[in-house]
């Protein structure tokens, strides 16, 4: 969660160590909750697909993880929205 702050905000994080650290952590949570890198990756295009009909996002930026903590996974998405559109995909389809 700090690591997360620090990013947030600008702190430097980036160490080798810290770098290592983060990755490692990314490793057993995946382990843990059985999900391939692939399978994430796909989820990540997923979701900028169907979140790009409602806003424009930085596609760069946006972060996908599982989190865990006891016997629970949580998907964490951190998505950095530019601008709201002002018609959604389906207000087009009706209108």
């Amino acid at each position: 969660m700090l690591d997360f702050l620090l990013r947030v905000f600008g702190k430097d994080s980036g160490s080798s160590r810290n770098v290592a650290k983060e990755r490692l952590r990314l490793v057993l949570v995946h382990d843990r909750a059985d999900v391939s890198p692939q399978l994430l990756d796909d989820l990540k295009e997923d979701l900028i697909k169907v979140i790009s009909n409602y806003m424009e996002i930085d596609e760069k930026a946006l972060e996908v993880n599982l989190d865990t903590s006891d016997k629970t996974v949580a998907l964490v998405a951190n998505i950095p929205v530019l601008r709201m559109k002002r018609t959604g995909k389906r207000a087009e389809k009706i209108g």
